[in-house]
């Protein structure tokens, strides 16, 4: 009786491991506001842990059979997540979003496997070099500013829609990349929520007081926007 309790016990821990990783890199994503949040990695990684630990321990040998192979569950993963990722990523105009949300789906899902086969060193270790990816190493990334300016979301109010033609020629002017547009009908005019890369964070001023400056343009709302 102690030995399957112990046995027991062993399972608790390996999910509640895979759970944790799963939370730790979730929270991350839900902190900066992305779809697949907290909840959803830690279901991928206990998912995943439930599945490995059943590989392992969920088929018993048939006499005058050959011995189940504990891989093949587990390699199914691989393949599955690769579903899951698929519907984070999302085309928005030219701009191909999600990317890295479905990679760390990837990874967590690596992440539950391993504690779901008692390998905690593994599973802790890929956690921390995870959250270094995805949090110091992004800051870093925009500190250096190795993305190539500044990105921003930007809300306008449009009197007629064809005040977009000078909105378009002071983004020309100010070298403003334009990411994504969109574009509906309101009460009076349109509004229009548009996606920018400037060329650096100082240029922002002077865009959106020459935006202002238009006649039937007014600025909504303006937003610093993330990558992936």
């Amino acid at each position: 009786m102690s030995t399957e309790i112990s046995f027991q016990f062993d399972i608790l821990v390996r999910l509640v491991a895979a759970a944790l990783v799963g939370a730790g890199l979730g929270l991350e994503r839900e902190l900066h506001g992305h779809q697949a949040g907290m909840r959803t990695h830690m279901l991928v990684a206990l998912g995943s842990a439930i599945f490995t630990v059943l590989s392992i321990y969920g088929f018993s040998a048939t006499p005058g059979m050959a011995a189940p192979d504990p891989t093949r569950i587990s390699a199914q993963i691989v393949t599955g997540i690769g579903f899951l990722g698929a519907g984070a990523i999302i085309k928005y105009g030219t701009n191909i979003r999600g990317l890295t949300t479905a990679a760390s789906l990837w990874v967590v899902a690596s992440l539950g496997v391993a504690a779901g086969a008692g390998a905690y060193f593994l599973a802790a270790t890929g956690t921390l070099i995870a959250l270094l990816a995805l949090w110091p190493l992004h800051i870093l990334v925009g500190r250096l500013n190795l993305q190539g300016g500044q990105l921003i979301r930007l809300e306008l109010e449009l009197k007629k829609l064809d005040a977009f033609a000078g909105v378009s020629r002071v983004l020309l002017s100010h070298h403003v990349e334009t990411v994504t547009v969109a574009s509906e009908k309101a009460k009076v005019g349109h509004r229009m929520e548009l996606e920018l890369r400037l060329p650096n964070a100082s240029a922002t001023h002077s865009v959106l007081a020459d935006l202002e400056a238009l006649p039937g343009v007014e600025i909504r709302t303006v937003n610093a926007a993330e990558e992936a």
